[in-house]
């Protein structure tokens, strides 16, 4: 993820706008999965706070270590929602705790004034209480005597995983409530497994070399008749958070989609080649496509193209179909990062600019953003959407209830694969 949006979150349930090609989204209510809740909504705390001895806190603090961080409770009367109470246990001199990414970014943005637990008076109990909607999937860290910094600029605070909290995405701590939407690839029976191949690339038009992965489904056979290619960006990230391999394997297995054969692409330079680069498009439509096709016999067709990416790599996907609808008929976008415009360019959103300003290519969009994202990324993603719609692009648009994550875009993948790819024929 790109350095100025260290945030990104993810949130909404599955909210599904499918724009037909002649059609154009109505405006959509900006949606709010989760309230900010005061100290004394959370059931536990509140008891807490009646009774803070010594002896009642130990209590607390022994539950806490029993059921894990952050602390989740049933709210009464409404079954969709639940509390959810962030916790710092002060070992030593604490000024404040702050809550980083996830509903925090929702609710406060860029300023971590706006996340900052409270101290249960004389006691080393600090929290916060947030109304989370079930289907809430995210990740976060705690930053204790934090600095105050904005979030987006350079910062002398460290932030680090929940100690309480022992779901680790990465760096992170995530949080996944009850309703969230389950991983594909966690099926109770095993499923046939496709064989997947390292290799690398040499690009005459970058002039490098870089990793790629190559998945080929069960029973892969070179002939006859082709298989719908998957171009997946950002393969080391992908590869480390999100197991497409396994994902595909589920799917197909499911007859969810096709049978298809996927090539995830290693980075060189992430920040140069995923900015709109035409030389990195080039690569892909006119160098890696081909080769895939003629080794593979996998995306002879624009229609049977996928190119994938989340942040740059969802604005990098869609900048490629842009450039090259002959080679990639199909976009898929996790939380793209449409902010982005050239340094020398002082107006944001260049490639939704792209779009809109020049004739519609015969390119499908399936896109998603987390509504817990900060403002910057979520609204620049319905920006996008309604600019493709106004066009008459085809395109699929939702929310999830979570945080710019690969936590988030592991779980929405098989939507958008289903969606463009579909199931055998």
């Amino acid at each position: 993820m790109p350095a100025r949006s260290g945030l990104r979150a993810v949130a909404l349930g599955v909210v599904l706008l499918s724009v037909a090609a002649d059609s154009r989204p109505r405006a959509q209510p900006a949606a709010r999965p989760f309230l900010a809740a005061g100290a004394s909504d959370s059931p536990r705390i509140a008891r807490l706070r009646k009774a803070p001895t010594a002896a009642g806190v130990a209590a607390f603090w022994d539950e806490v270590r029993q059921a894990g961080g952050p602390l989740v409770e049933p709210l009464a009367g409404e079954p969709d929602y639940s509390w959810l109470t962030f916790l710092w246990r002060a070992t030593e001199p604490t000024s404040n705790v702050v809550v980083i990414d996830g509903v925090a970014a929702g609710v406060g943005g860029t300023e971590p004034r706006n996340s900052m637990l409270t101290r249960l008076a004389r006691t080393d109990v600090w929290y916060r209480t947030y109304k989370l909607r079930n289907d809430a999937a995210f990740t976060y860290t705690l930053s204790p005597n934090d600095s105050l910094e904005p979030l987006l600029g350079p910062r002398r605070s460290r932030p680090r995983p929940d100690p309480l909290n022992p779901n680790l995405s990465g760096p992170q701590s995530y949080v996944r409530l009850a309703g969230a939407p389950a991983r594909t690839e966690a099926t109770a029976a095993p499923v046939a497994a496709g064989a997947v191949v390292a290799t690398t690339f040499e690009s005459p038009t970058l002039r490098n070399t870089r990793a790629l992965q190559i998945y080929t489904p069960p029973g892969f056979m070179l002939a006859p008749g082709d298989y719908p290619l998957l171009v997946v960006l950002d393969s080391g990230a992908y590869g480390d958070y999100v197991p497409v391999p396994a994902i595909l394997d589920a799917m197909i297995a499911q007859k969810r989609i096709a049978p298809l054969v996927a090539v995830m692409v290693g980075n060189v330079s992430r920040t140069e080649e995923l900015q709109c680069s035409p030389a990195y498009a080039s690569f892909l439509a006119r160098e890696l496509v081909p080769w895939m096709r003629e080794r593979y016999r996998a995306g002879a067709a624009p229609a049977s193209t996928v190119v994938s990416g989340a942040s740059l790599g969802g604005l990098a996907a869609s900048f490629a179909a842009f450039q090259h609808p002959d080679v990639f008929g199909n976009v898929v976008s996790q939380s793209g990062s449409y902010w982005w415009a050239p340094a020398q360019d002082a107006v944001p959103e260049w490639l939704t600019r792209r779009f809109a300003a020049e004739s519609p290519k015969a390119v499908r969009v399936s896109m998603s953003v987390g509504a817990m994202e900060i403002p910057e990324q979520l609204e620049t993603n319905r920006r996008f959407r309604d600019a493709l719609a106004a066009r008459g692009y085809a395109v699929s648009y939702s929310e999830f209830n979570g945080n710019h994550s690969y936590l988030n875009w592991r779980a929405d993948l098989a939507r958008h694969l289903v969606h463009l790819i579909g199931p055998p024929r």
